[in-house]
């Protein structure tokens, strides 16, 4: 599908969804519009918020922490998962011995870990980043570990008997194979590391935007709560976009790839 032609259609997505939003919040057609407005606000207030914030100078000083924490968490658990997948991935026993230890961590519920993270590291904003590093590592972890062990047997015959080593098999075999999962799973990673940096504010915290919003749904300010949910859904839509240029470029040999970048 033409590239203009698809952001067009998502484009009317969105505006539907507003439309709807705000013939509920503004007409009798579900209930009392008074009632609809407390608990949902209408899409002009929140825009109008969201407008009001970004001008004002402050919430860019939250979104930098939460942006901040979200890249420090992004990396560090992608870089993680990227390493260690590989690593358990060439080490069959070591996967083998690990494997229920890591099932058992990663079953562990991310928000009952926030406040062990809040007493070890503070309320500063590694707590945060430990949060969001739980949530992106075991995502991009088993995307890559099992993307290395997908690699065609026939392949990597192949590549033995062309007297390829261990280093140029990683490099010509197993990571191009990796890549595909690996990107597929850093597209989910990338919200993940929001979330985790968003919870984490929530909780507890004196400044980024899980704090706003927080502060907001203390004083019943449901315009103020769904203003600072669509400035972050605004900033996952950026990152995901900057991930999808990256993981262009990268797999540009990819069959499909080359149609699409052409189009772009």
């Amino acid at each position: 599908m033409n590239r203009t032609r698809l952001l067009a259609l998502q484009i009317l997505v969105a505006v539907l969804a507003f439309a709807f939003w705000h013939v509920v919040t503004t007409t009798a057609l579900i209930g009392d519009p008074k009632k609809m407005q407390f608990f949902f606000s209408t899409p002009i207030d929140v825009l109008s918020r969201c407008f009001h914030d970004l001008m004002g100078g402050e919430i860019w000083h939250h979104l930098a922490i939460t942006l901040t924490e979200t890249f420090l968490a992004f990396v560090i658990g992608a870089g993680g998962g990227i390493v260690i997948g590989f690593w358990f991935a060439r080490q069959e026993l070591l996967a083998a011995v690990f494997d229920p230890y890591v099932k058992a961590i990663n079953a562990l519920p991310r928000v009952v870990l926030a406040p062990i993270f809040a007493l070890w590291f503070g309320l500063g904003i590694w707590s945060k980043v430990a949060l969001g590093v739980t949530l992106v590592f075991f995502i991009v972890f088993f995307n890559v570990y099992q993307g290395v062990k997908e690699v065609s047997p026939v392949v990597l015959s192949n590549a033995r008997m062309l007297g390829m080593n261990e280093r140029q098999l990683m490099r010509h075999v197993y990571w191009p194979s990796a890549l595909s999962w690996m990107f597929s799973s850093l597209h989910t990673s990338v919200g993940f590391a929001l979330v985790g940096a968003v919870v984490g504010e929530y909780l507890g915290s004196s400044a980024g935007l899980g704090y706003k919003i927080q502060e907001a749904e203390g004083v019943f300010d449901v315009t103020g709560v769904f203003s600072g949910m669509l400035i972050l859904t605004v900033v996952v839509i950026a990152v995901d976009g900057l991930v999808t240029l990256i993981e262009r470029r990268l797999l540009v040999w990819r069959p499909g790839q080359v149609t699409q970048t052409a189009q772009g």
